[in-house]
């Protein structure tokens, strides 16, 4: 059995919101708005038989069902994300959420109609008819936040030549053994970050998003929802099928997602 690197104890990370974190709470508010967007555009439609009801209690239903299925979507979200790259196969990614959220979803709906419109549960044979709406309106609304949230790479950038230098705030979490190391690149494994540098690599615990907010300093990119990579690392670019993989100083290789070797390419990476 391999045994694996002791991971290097991190600090702390400040207090203030970074980046990373304020672009985790748009996510959050922007699947709040289109749910909001959704069960407004519902009730007005009267979608699904529910024209019957008055406009007001049915306005209340429609919103009250999209915002719990779009937290229970933002929590199925952050676990799917953990096995799928959303800009690598969006598609794969929307039907994984889809499924994965309509089960569940269909079983809440299911309670609420009876209790909101009834007072009471439906029966249970209610329940399979209830799937299919479900599942179209998860569908819909999954295939609108995906799209609307993939994401971009992530630069840092050197400080200016008229700048006082300012050292990034990530070479603090290097391990003695690589204090004064140059970082190439950054790769995530699991809930770990594997630091690759001209004196060799290592583990520390420590979020990809978070660790990208402390290397402003260093001029680098995220290539990878799991790697940044150093731009004076690069030495060459393969490219084929839409996609590129970067051979960095050493002989180390990073992959370059679809989206991102675009937006790469046309910051003059290659």
């Amino acid at each position: 059995m391999v045994s694996r690197p002791e991971p290097t104890a991190s600090r702390k990370p400040p207090a203030v919101m970074t980046s990373a974190a304020a672009d985790r709470r748009r996510t959050f508010v922007r699947g709040l708005v289109v749910a909001v967007a959704g069960g407004v555009f519902l009730a007005a439609t009267g979608a699904f038989g529910t024209s019957g009801a008055p406009f007001g209690p049915r306005l209340a239903y429609w919103v009250m069902v999209m915002v719990a299925g779009g937290l229970w979507g933002h929590l199925c979200g952050g676990l799917v994300s953990r096995f799928l790259d959303v800009d690598e196969r969006p598609w794969l990614n929307i039907a994984a959420l889809t499924a994965v959220i309509t089960g569940p979803l269909s079983v809440m709906v299911w309670a609420a109609t009876g209790l909101f419109f009834a007072g009471r549960l439906y029966p249970l044979a209610a329940l399979p008819r209830l799937v299919a709406p479900v599942l179209i309106v998860t569908a819909a609304v999954t295939t609108l936040n995906v799209f609307l949230g993939r994401a971009r790479p992530v630069q840092t950038h050197a400080p200016a030549p008229s700048a006082p230098a300012r050292p990034a705030r990530f070479l603090d979490r290097l391990p003695m053994r690589l204090k004064g190391a140059t970082i190439r690149a950054v790769q995530a494994e699991d809930h770990y970050l594997r630091v690759h540098t001209d004196r060799g690599s290592d583990l520390i615990l420590m979020r990809l998003s978070d660790a990208v907010e402390e290397l402003e300093g260093l001029e680098g990119a995220q290539t990878h929802r799991s790697w940044w990579v150093a731009k004076d690392a690069v030495r060459g670019v393969e490219r084929g099928d839409g996609r590129a993989t970067l051979t960095l100083e050493g002989g180390l290789s990073a992959p370059v997602s679809r989206r991102y070797a675009r937006m790469l390419r046309d910051a003059d990476w290659w």
